[in-house]
């Protein structure tokens, strides 16, 4: 396929997103999550992945979706942005699909307000919302997050 893109699947309820396949590194099941104190609000904790402390996401906060308690059977997937990895929780993978990206509307043509995500897909069994995971954070957020990670790793 001439310019297109590969996407990582995932799901939150009945909703599906999606992430750039470049930008993941691996999908694992949930493991014990580390509260961080003085971290911004969706982030829930933190992980230790193969010696790597990873900041851990919810994306319910982030779409005003309906909170639920973690369960075993979730999945973390672990991403990178410009400027660190992070962790987020997703009910279910789905796996990876590749689309032309003349395919992709762009998420300002819908609704300029649609903060977070970068576009949308249309698949013959609904809608999938591509986040901007160099978008997820604030700068007020990231700047937290760091400040909340160098306390924890002077504690």
């Amino acid at each position: 396929m001439k310019d297109s893109c590969k996407l990582v699947v995932f799901s939150l309820d009945r909703y599906r997103y999606a992430l750039s396949l470049g930008t993941v590194r691996r999908i694992v099941r949930m493991v014990e999550i580390t509260p961080l104190p003085k971290a911004p609000e969706i982030v829930t904790g933190v992980i230790d992945s193969q010696g790597e402390i990873i900041p851990v996401v919810n994306v319910r906060k982030r779409f005003r979706l309906p909170e639920r308690g973690i369960r075993p059977e979730d999945l973390l997937i672990i991403a990178t942005t410009s400027r660190r990895t992070v962790a987020l929780i997703a009910d279910e993978a789905a796996g990876v699909i590749e689309s032309p990206e003349q395919e992709i509307v762009e998420a300002g043509e819908v609704l300029p307000s649609m903060e977070y995500v970068k576009g949308l897909l249309k698949l013959k069994d609904g809608i999938v919302l591509i986040h901007d995971l160099g978008e997820f954070l604030s700068l007020d957020e990231e700047e937290a997050l760091g400040e909340a990670m160098n306390e924890a790793r002077a504690q």
